[in-house]
């Protein structure tokens, strides 16, 4: 008897530590926080008790992981993260990708892209890569032409055509929708544009390709990718359920899987 209550007590213990597992993950709110506060209670029918963290700017989500405050974040695309890993030397790696949220160029004075007039003003993102994508997206759109040479990580300075005359205002990319209103157009990152009430099919000038190469992925530093917890919330969120929600949530194509 006394065996049996022994065994009893030993797996309740184990129980309950592997109840108390927890996982720190940083996001911004929309949708990458949504969609991990979805598959909570999924994880913790692992055992897992899944921390949403939300933060609004690009930076610290990154600096939370490298210290170790956090166990992973959900919020950029593989170009940003390479590009903070250089510039930082940080050690952060994709460990799956989730989506992506379409770049558009909006305004709130102008229907059409020959609308634009000479010397307009259009704010673009001031971080390094989705600067790049900005004016790569503009060049998409006829607008300007940049160098040959100029990559992801172009800056005005790279713009060899400007026939309007267009004039950029370089704004952290959160404060863009807010800005809307200021100046002619402004293209704003997927996650911002979409608690801002914008639609990158409905009110978008012009919008991404579906196959763009900047898909929003989970970050961990190097080394913890194949952790058990980890491997856990890539499966949870790379789930039909997520996929359905998506679906639903966002009709308008704002934010595409690539699971």
């Amino acid at each position: 008897m006394k065996k049996i209550l022994s065994f009893v007590a030993i797996a309740l213990a184990a129980t309950s530590v592997f109840a108390q597992k927890s996982l720190k993950v940083g996001a911004t709110p929309e949708p990458h926080a949504e969609i991990l506060n979805l598959v909570k209670e999924d994880l913790a029918a692992k055992g897992i008790d899944l921390q949403v963290v939300e933060f609004t700017d690009y930076v610290t989500p990154n600096d939370a992981v490298e210290a170790g405050d956090i166990d992973a974040n959900y919020f950029q695309h593989i170009p940003y993260l390479d590009s903070f890993n250089k510039e930082k030397g940080y050690h952060l790696v994709n460990a799956a990708g989730i989506h992506v949220e379409p770049f558009a160029l909006y305004s709130s004075k102008i229907k059409n892209l020959n609308d634009f007039k000479k010397k307009a003003t259009i704010a673009i993102p001031n971080d390094p890569t989705n600067e790049g994508r900005a004016l790569l997206l503009l060049q998409e759109a006829g607008l300007i032409e940049l160098k040959k040479d100029a990559g992801i990580t172009a800056t005005p300075l790279d713009i060899k055509k400007n026939p309007k005359k267009l004039k950029f205002k370089e704004i952290e990319a959160a404060s863009l929708p807010r800005v809307l209103g200021d100046v002619d157009g402004a293209v704003i990152n997927g996650n911002y544009a979409i608690p801002a009430g914008l639609s990158a099919k409905k009110d978008g000038l012009f919008v991404e390709g579906s196959s763009s190469p900047y898909v929003n992925v989970i970050a961990v530093k190097a080394g913890n990718e194949n952790k058990e917890e980890i491997q856990a919330l890539i499966e949870a969120v790379k789930s039909e359920k997520v996929r359905n929600y998506i679906s639903e949530r966002y009709p308008n194509g704002e934010v595409v899987v690539v699971f």
